[in-house]
């Protein structure tokens, strides 16, 4: 460890949110890196992902006990030193405080979700309506018929909210119903005409295959900075600021930017997705675990883990091109794809590996040229 630093003492925590302040001066105190600790932990014959690890020290959570174990090791924690980090977890986890409600305690890619989940529903941008204005469904409340009624009642100046109707004559035997008749037909008329507009808009929608948005040709990969899109869509890949896990979600193209990426060509078609992160520096868009886990993260970190799938081939879908697909290079979950899980109309959906889709679902991206 490095000399001149006081050793954190467990004792102290009385929260997990305390434990895990602690674990990270452990992690300062001794000096190394993320990717340092990785291999730190594979010389003595353990695995600790630096994905892992930054998951852990981001969480209010207690890790699980082999995780901390392994990871005090990595650092340089003496076993005697080590025991009592795990009395003082244990002694945590004994008033049933270590895990959020509703949480159970489970491998590291469990805890991940369950982490996602939660932040999606306290991200205070995702309401009623997935990926969509609050405002939307109030807004066009007096839209349609009944809105167009309510411009007609107010268009004349007559009494009692009575209009008068081009032609129309009130009184000298003319019938007091005939206003409202010729109302009600135009009313229908208007629903109609409405209807007419609708069926339009879904035809619209199923021959572009998103609403909205107009048909766009998909930019091919190339070498140098881009915007990573979501074809079909306005959502592009970045990450949430002030976190550390390096999980890549789906955010408006409008608010991306965190991190900036780019495309570099390692030949044989195969492409690195570089990152280059305002608080973590340059890094790589990778699976982790060399992606032994069907549903593992598609996440940024430092380049150069041997533990990461960090190599991909960019491979054109449809006849003409709709996008593009991401294709891990020597997963061993063969016939994986970069996709978006969860709900693929709000914004913060987070990017995983999973199998290719016949339709490729959730699968196709451009690389928009960057300035």
């Amino acid at each position: 460890m490095t000399p001149g630093k006081q050793a954190p003492d467990p004792r102290e925590a009385r929260t997990p949110a305390e434990f895990l302040v602690c674990l990270q001066a452990v992690k300062e105190r001794s000096g190394l890196t993320y990717r340092e600790l990785s291999a730190r932990a594979a010389s003595h014959g353990d695995v600790l992902p630096r994905s892992t690890v930054a998951n852990m020290l981001s969480r209010p959570t207690l890790p699980r006990e082999e995780l901390l174990t392994v990871f005090l090791r990595a650092c340089g924690v003496a076993p005697d030193e080590a025991e009592a980090w795990r009395t003082v977890r244990g002694e945590l986890a004994l008033r049933g405080v270590y895990e959020p409600e509703g949480a159970e305690p489970g491998p590291a890619t469990t805890g991940d979700r369950e982490r996602d989940r939660a932040e999606g529903a306290t991200d205070g941008r995702v309401g009623p309506v997935p990926g969509g204005d609050p405002g939307e469904a109030s807004a066009g409340a007096g839209e349609g018929p009944a809105g167009t009624g309510g411009e007609l009642r107010g268009a004349g100046g007559g009494s009692g909210g009575v209009p008068v109707w081009p032609g129309g004559v009130h009184g000298d035997g003319e019938r007091a119903g005939t206003p409202s008749r010729i109302r009600r037909g135009l009313v229908a008329a208007v629903a109609l005409a409405g209807l007419v507009l609708a069926g339009v808009s879904v035809v619209a929608f199923l021959r572009d295959g998103h609403a909205g948005h107009p048909p766009r040709t998909p930019t091919a990969p190339a070498a140098g900075d881009v915007r990573v899109r979501v074809a079909g869509t306005e959502f592009c890949l970045g990450e949430r600021r002030g976190t550390r896990s390096g999980q890549v979600h789906q955010l408006s193209c409008a608010a991306a930017g965190v991190p900036h990426y780019s495309l570099a060509e390692l030949g044989g078609g195969r492409w690195r997705i570089v990152s280059d992160h305002p608080d973590f520096g340059p890094g790589c868009s990778g699976i982790p675990s060399g992606g032994r886990i069907p549903d593992a993260a598609y996440e940024d970190s430092e380049c150069g883990d041997p533990t990461r799938v960090e190599s991909f081939t960019l491979e054109a879908f449809g006849t003409p091109v709709e996008g593009y697909r991401i294709v891990p290079v020597g997963s061993a979950t063969p016939g994986s794809c970069v996709t978006v899980v969860g709900d693929r109309s709000a914004a913060w959906a987070r990017l995983a590996q999973a199998p290719c889709a016949p339709d490729a679902a959730g699968q196709l991206f451009d690389f928009d040229r960057r300035d």
